[in-house]
């Protein structure tokens, strides 16, 4: 199976509440990073590794994010247009960005579960894959994918540590005997950046209230058709203000853990 021909179906429609500084007046995936929305970055990290196929399940204000894409190629592509026809045509070829991108219209109150089963028409090769629209890692997508193919189940998730941000307290009845700054112990949770065999569509359903993190997956991993991929590296879902911050006071010091390698990849790609 090629790489290319895989396609990465990226959950974009959410309406970002947790976030609301700077959704409401767009969609989460995109807010910036630096000059690029994290969607981009996100798709950036997957095409470094060969994915060129994006399906972009689209929802709270998707209008937007058909027009930044449409928005980027005016801008950087050489265009001829015919003023008598209105005929629009881009000239030669995007050397940045051969992709191939659906919009998919998936509604505005859809829950994730829904989202994926609308697009299955656009899923047409045994194995895709799935994550959400604001997370970023320096995850090894090509290794994910070999890990997914070599167990034979039919879903794989990526689980990534993370500590508490809140001190514990240690109690003995109601009394205090101590107090934890930061408990070491580190938790596995959901990180995104799935991998399915097709058959995974028969656990969703067209209805709007189906959440991929509830029922059907719990219903997966109750049939024994469900592992984890570990990631200890980088990680982190910008699922609030102060992520937003932290992800581009990185990128404004120069420091892009999410990317580590792109450079590397793309030319072991082109070999």
């Amino acid at each position: 199976m090629r790489l290319h021909d895989i396609p990465v179906l990226i959950l974009c429609g959410g309406e970002g509440t947790r976030i609301r500084e700077e959704t409401a007046s767009r969609p989460k995936p995109l807010i910036e990073i630096g000059p690029d929305p994290i969607l981009l970055h996100i798709m950036k990290l997957y095409a470094s590794y060969g994915f060129r196929r994006f399906v972009l399940c689209l929802g709270y204000r998707g209008l937007m994010i058909k027009e930044y894409f449409i928005d980027r190629e005016l801008r950087v592509r050489d265009v001829k247009l015919n003023t008598s026809t209105g005929e629009r045509a881009y000239l030669g070829t995007n050397s940045e960005m051969d992709w191939e991108i659906v919009f998919a219209e998936t509604g505005a109150k859809t829950q994730t579960g829904a989202r994926i089963k609308k697009c299955a028409g656009y899923i047409d090769t045994p194995t895709f894959m799935v994550t959400y629209g604001d997370g970023l890692a320096n995850i090894d997508l090509r290794q994910l994918l070999s890990y997914h193919l070599s167990h034979g189940r039919i879903g794989t998730v990526t689980g990534v540590g993370v500590s508490s941000q809140f001190g514990e307290l240690k109690i003995s009845g109601d009394a205090v005997t101590g107090f934890a700054e930061k408990p070491v112990n580190r938790s596995l949770i959901n990180g995104g950046f799935f991998v399915f065999q097709r058959e995974f569509l028969d656990y969703l359903t067209l209805d709007s209230d189906c959440i991929l993190e509830r029922e059907p997956l719990e219903r997966l991993a109750g049939d024994g058709e469900l592992r984890v991929n570990r990631h200890e590296g980088f990680w982190r879902c910008m699922d609030t203000f102060k992520d937003y911050q932290q992800l581009n006071e990185l990128f404004a010091a120069g420091a892009l853990p999410w990317a580590s390698g792109f450079e590397e990849l793309a030319r072991d790609t082109a070999a």
